[in-house]
């Protein structure tokens, strides 16, 4: 078993764990509340380093392209300051916490953290090198962020445990995370209040 050793560098990033895409939402991915322990786990172990924690969100405007009625592929969800679009209540992020609103126009979306906000800069501003990815959905935002995060030089850690996958069709999730893993993601998971490399996901092709 193989520990990472957190330290400068370092910072976690929880993708868009919003009401809407919590199970009874307007997007709920399924089983998408089995995210908020590992996750709130992984805000004591960053915290307890005194590392940063970012939290992107989806900040859409009511008329936004993704949505149906606009010819998009969803239905409306986390439209800017409405309940949908807030982080789960039993989400602990500190007091601290750096949130990325994403697709803030209504002409434009984006899965990934990183599309249009500045947080790649932002990442490096803050001495960042490594970047541990975790929230919603595995096979979306999750996605994109983690592939963007890898283009945009930093190391980036997926913490499978603490993702979940909106699975259109059976076996999008498992996909991704081959895509993610091919590009050069390092998988992780929780073990004994510290991050280990994740062997069972790291021996896929």
């Amino acid at each position: 078993m193989s520990a990472i050793v957190l330290g400068q560098g370092d910072a976690l990033l929880i993708v868009d764990l919003q009401v809407d895409f919590l199970p009874g939402g307007k997007l709920g991915v399924p089983h998408g509340d089995a995210v908020i322990d590992p996750i709130n786990r992984l805000i004591d172990l960053y915290g307890a380093h005194g590392l940063p924690v970012l939290a992107s969100r989806d900040w859409h405007p009511a008329l936004h392209c993704s949505f149906a009625d606009q010819g998009g592929p969803w239905p409306p969800h986390c439209v800017a300051d409405s309940e949908g679009a807030a982080f789960s209540d039993a989400l602990r992020l500190p007091a601290d916490v750096v949130i990325v609103s994403k697709a803030v126009t209504a002409e434009v979306d984006a899965y990934s953290a990183f599309n249009g906000t500045g947080l790649g800069d932002d990442l490096r501003a803050r001495g960042i090198r490594r970047v541990a990815v975790c929230g919603l959905a595995t096979d979306y935002c999750v996605l994109n962020t983690v592939l963007d995060s890898l283009k945009e030089g930093f190391e980036t850690l997926i913490v499978a445990e603490a993702a979940r996958a909106v699975d259109v069709q059976p076996g999008d999730g498992d996909r991704a995370m081959t895509r993610m893993l091919m590009a050069g993601a390092a998988p992780v998971r929780l073990s004994d209040g510290a991050l280990v490399a994740d062997l069972a996901l790291g021996a896929l092709p």
